[in-house]
């Protein structure tokens, strides 16, 4: 396995297992410590199709993400996007605008440091929760123009929305706040055709134990 980025080396603690690392070990990256490893494997052995949903995801990501460039968009906010490896939307499109966005210090502190020389892409923390905060936040208005249409991605993120805010809250706020001719990509353990309310569904999608669902903002 290659080393992990020197920079990592003092921005993150080793010793502590971090969701985002183990998710790029489950992918079969290279960013990830021993810790995380260890707490991977472990994992596995309780539930043995971890690393073949994570990577069903990733391949559901990447379709996504053509597809939406297909049908013209530039621009994409990738919400509780992790560590940004193993075919993220900036190595899928390398022409594409991308902001990931996060909420653990530790694994934005890792994506930025991976993402410099990437001028077209960045990292922002921030809680895909509080929609407000996401599409208001400095590093998205300045990186992204939410003017023009743009993708919003929820890949296997809305299961750590707890039920009192309401992943269809959530959702709703993003779906709402899309300009015409934008695209809300999601994939949920829950049936999705609730939260892709009013936009027109697109390409068919089918990811192992998730529903996954690609839909487009109409012109008005």
């Amino acid at each position: 396995m290659a080393a992990v980025p020197a920079f990592a080396r003092y921005e993150v603690d080793v010793r502590r297992p971090n969701a985002a690392r183990i998710h790029d070990f489950y992918l079969g990256g290279a960013h990830n410590y021993a810790a995380d490893r260890a707490f991977a494997k472990q994992a596995v052995r309780i539930d043995p199709e971890l690393p073949l949903v994570a990577r069903a995801q990733r391949t559901f990501l990447r379709q996504a993400v053509r597809h939406c460039w297909a049908a013209g968009v530039r621009q994409f906010l990738d919400l509780g996007s992790g560590i940004p490896t193993c075919g993220a939307t900036h190595q899928t499109l390398p022409e594409a605008r991308v902001v990931y966005v996060d909420c653990d210090p530790v694994t934005v502190a890792f994506a930025r440091g991976l993402l410099r020389g990437e001028p077209r892409t960045c990292a922002v923390e921030a809680d895909l929760r509080r929609p407000e905060q996401v599409l208001r936040h400095p590093g998205v208005v300045s990186h992204l123009d939410l003017r023009e249409p743009y993708a919003v991605l929820m890949v296997d993120v809305l299961r750590y929305v707890d039920d009192a805010t309401g992943p269809g809250r959530v959702v709703r706020r993003y779906r709402h706040a899309l300009p015409a001719g934008g695209f809300l990509v999601v994939s949920h353990p829950a049936p999705v055709e609730q939260l892709m309310e009013g936009l027109s569904i697109e390409a068919p999608c089918v990811v192992p134990c998730a529903y996954a669902s690609i839909g487009r903002k109409g012109r008005i």
